[in-house]
C-alpha cells in the first residue's frame, strides 16, 4: 500500500473497510466453491488496481462459510482501525447476490444519503466492489453475503453515524479503496452526505457548525433542529460551496468566536496550521470602536480567545462581537460572490453562551422563530 509524505513525516497508508468486507466476502465465497484456505485474497480495487489482503480467518461453516479480516487503517486516526470486518456467504436459490448487515453494521434510516432507508449502512463504491470480486468466483451462482463487525455499534457512536440517522453499526465506506492518511480530501468529502441529508428532509436553511461546541449552542441555546445542523470542521468556504450546489440559500454559521473570527479576517480554512489572526482581527476592530493602544496591545498577548472575549468585556467593548459576527457576514457574502445567498453567523463563547450575531443571522432567526433575538 506504501507511505505518504505528511507533515515532515512518513504515514503509512491503509485499506477502507469496503476493502475489508470485500476481502473477506471473496475469501468464504473461494471456500464455498471448493477452494482450500489462502491465507490472503486478491482483490481489485475501483481503478482496476489488484491489492492482496491477508485474512484473519476463513473456514466452513455448516450453513456455508466465514472469512475475516482486521482492518488496516494504516498511520491515519480511524475509528474503525482494528476491527475485524466479517462476512459470512452461503448459497442461494436465485441467481442473485444479495448484501445484509449482521452484527455492528449500520442500517440507514433517514433520507439524503446514497443508500436507502432500511438498507445496510454499505456505501455503492464498495457494495459493487464486494458483488464484482465475489461473482468472479461465483460465477452465476447465487448467495447471500452478511457483513458483520463486532464491537461496530459502539464504534458507530464515535463517527457520524448516529447524526446521519444510521444506527446499529459502522458504516461500510471507501471510495478507490484504500485509505490516504491525512486525507483532508476524504475528510471533506465525507461532511457532504450531511447536507445532502438536511436538503432531503425538507429544509430550506442549513445551519454549519465547525464542531460539538456549535452544535450544542445552536440546539440548545437556540433551539434549532438538530436535523438541520451539518458539521463543516474547518472547511468554511469549502461546505458553503457545498450547501450553494445542493441548492440551499439560506445558511447560519454557529459556533466559538475563536473558529468565525478567522471568518471575519477572510479565512474559510480555519485549522490553525493554515490560518490564525484571531487576536488581530479582534484588534484592528477594537481600534476602530476606539479602544485605547494599551487595550489594544493587552489583547494581542492574551494565549486563548476566550481571555480576549473576558477581557473585552471588562473593559465594555461588548458591541466588538456584533460588529465581528457582522464582518464575518460580509465575507461570507463576497466569497459566494455571485450567489443569490443569504449567510447568518451567531457567535458564542466556549459555553455556548451567544456573544454576537450579525443582522443576517437576526433576520434567519426571526423568519424561522429560532430562540434568538431577531432584533
Amino acid at each position: 500500500m506504501g507511505t505518504v509524505w505528511h507533515s515532515g513525516r512518513t504515514w503509512r497508508r491503509g485499506i477502507t473497510t469496503g476493502t475489508c468486507a470485500t476481502a473477506a466476502a471473496k475469501g468464504a465465497a473461494l471456500l464455498l466453491m471448493g477452494n482450500p484456505p489462502t491465507g490472503n485474497v486478491a482483490v481489485t480495487l475501483p481503478g482496476g488496481r489488484v491489492l492482496r489482503v491477508p485474512l484473519s480467518r476463513q473456514e466452513m461453516m455448516p450453513e456455508g462459510a466465514i472469512a475475516s479480516v482486521i482492518k488496516d487503517g494504516g498511520d491515519d486516526p480511524d475509528q474503525t482501525h482494528g476491527l475485524t470486518i466479517t462476512a459470512r456467504v452461503w448459497p442461494s436459490s436465485t441467481k442473485e447476490i444479495k448484501l445484509t448487515a449482521g452484527e455492528g453494521v449500520g442500517i440507514v434510516t433517514k433520507p439524503g444519503l446514497p443508500v436507502a432507508p432500511g438498507e445496510p449502512a454499505i456505501n455503492p463504491v464498495p457494495r459493487q466492489m464486494i458483488l464484482a470480486n465475489v461473482t468472479e468466483v461465483l460465477g452465476d451462482l447465487g448467495a447471500v453475503i452478511e457483513i458483520s463487525v463486532p464491537g461496530g455499534e459502539k464504534t458507530a457512536l464515535k463517527t457520524m453515524n448516529p447524526q446521519l440517522g444510521i444506527i446499529g453499526g459502522i458504516s461500510i465506506l471507501g471510495t478507490t479503496g484504500i485509505v490516504e492518511p491525512m486525507s483532508e480530501e476524504a475528510f471533506k468529502y465525507s461532511l457532504i452526505g450531511r447536507v445532502r441529508q438536511v436538503k432531503a428532509l425538507g429544509f430550506s436553511t442549513l445551519v454549519l457548525v465547525p464542531g460539538r461546541t456549535g452544535e450544542k449552542a445552536a440546539i440548545e441555546q437556540f433551539g434549532i433542529a438538530a436535523d438541520m445542523i451539518a458539521q463543516m470542521s474547518n472547511f468554511v468556504g469549502y461546505m458553503l460551496e457545498t450547501g450553494v450546489r445542493e441548492g440551499f440559500r439560506t445558511m447560519l454559521l454557529v459556533g466559538h468566536l475563536g473558529k468565525l473570527v478567522k471568518v471575519a479576517g477572510g479565512n474559510f480554512h480555519t485549522h490553525n496550521r493554515v490560518s490564525d489572526g484571531r487576536l488581530e482581527t479582534m484588534a484592528a476592530w477594537l481600534g476602530v470602536l476606539g479602544a485605547p493602544p494599551s487595550l489594544l496591545e493587552e489583547l494581542l498577548s492574551q494565549t486563548t480567545t476566550e481571555g480576549a472575549i473576558t477581557l473585552v468585556k471588562e473593559h465594555g467593548f461588548e458591541h466588538l462581537f456584533p460588529l465581528l459576527a457582522r464582518e464575518a457576514e460580509k465575507r461570507c457574502e463576497l466569497y459566494l460572490r455571485g450567489e443569490e445567498v443569504q449567510v447568518g453567523v451567531v457567535m458564542t463563547d466556549i459555553n455556548g453562551g451567544l456573544i454576537g450575531m450579525g443582522p443576517k443571522a437576526c433576520r434567519i432567526g426571526g423568519d424561522v422563530e429560532w430562540q434568538i433575538p431577531s432584533k
